[in-house]
């Protein structure tokens, strides 16, 4: 199992590294929450609707959105240089290579998911809370839920002529719950309720993350090796 995770890290930080260099999926996840933002800024009538009201709701279908911009180039750039061939002939676990994957779009989507809350808190002068970790928890097992589920589907889609128009399509359903609930809790927190009042919310998404990662460990092999 640990030389599973060390493999994971070197798989993780060779995508942060083209990352980086690159800078691709970063620009665009972050220029689509800030243009978001600015849309919605001037389309809520604050007359009618108190902005922090909606805020919860924006914040997560932004993040889901801006996702999966990034999440559909996933394995794009192993397809574009012949890479990922190499990359399933190598002595590397299939178990690895998910968790790898998993762990940098995680890394990413979480520097986009810090951007849309500062975004959002300064458009709709949402107040955040004092003790910012349980919202930090909140968001990061949405993060890592949505990540492990996307990874997964991507490499279902990676292989197929609608690519990232049918990832959307697969993935929309399943994540229901994870937005539905974290939604509800980053509500509950942005509102200024006690983290008390949503342990019950963050056991459920949890949950939601640890069957999304077994199911992912478990398919993945399956998939690419279709």
């Amino acid at each position: 199992m640990k030389g599973t995770l060390v493999l994971a890290w070197v798989v993780a930080r060779k995508d942060l590294q083209v990352e980086l260099r690159t800078r691709e999926r970063l620009a665009a996840m972050g220029a689509f929450v800030v243009l978001t933002a600015l849309l919605f800024n001037y389309a809520v009538d604050r007359t009618v609707v108190h902005p922090g009201s909606i805020a919860a709701g924006l914040i997560w279908m932004t993040l889901i959105l801006a996702g999966l911009l990034g999440l559909g180039r996933t394995f794009e750039l192993e397809k574009e240089d012949g890479a990922f061939q190499g990359l399933l002939a190598a002595p590397l676990p299939r178990e690895a290579l998910y968790l790898g994957k998993v762990l940098s779009n995680a890394v990413l989507l979480a520097i986009v998911t810090a951007l849309t809350v500062l975004v959002f808190a300064f458009f709709y002068q949402v107040v955040l809370p004092r003790n910012p970790l349980p919202l930090i928890g909140v968001l990061l097992l949405g993060v890592t839920g949505f990540s492990a589920l996307g990874t997964l589907f991507s490499g279902i889609t990676a292989g197929t002529r609608m690519g990232e128009t049918l990832l959307p399509v697969l993935l929309f359903p399943l994540l229901v719950p994870l937005v539905m609930f974290g939604a509800s809790a980053t509500a509950s927190l942005l509102g200024g309720f006690p983290a008390s009042e949503i342990f019950g919310t963050l056991r459920i998404l949890g949950a939601f993350t640890l069957i999304a990662l077994a199911a992912g460990v478990t398919l993945f092999r399956f998939i690419v090796e279709e």
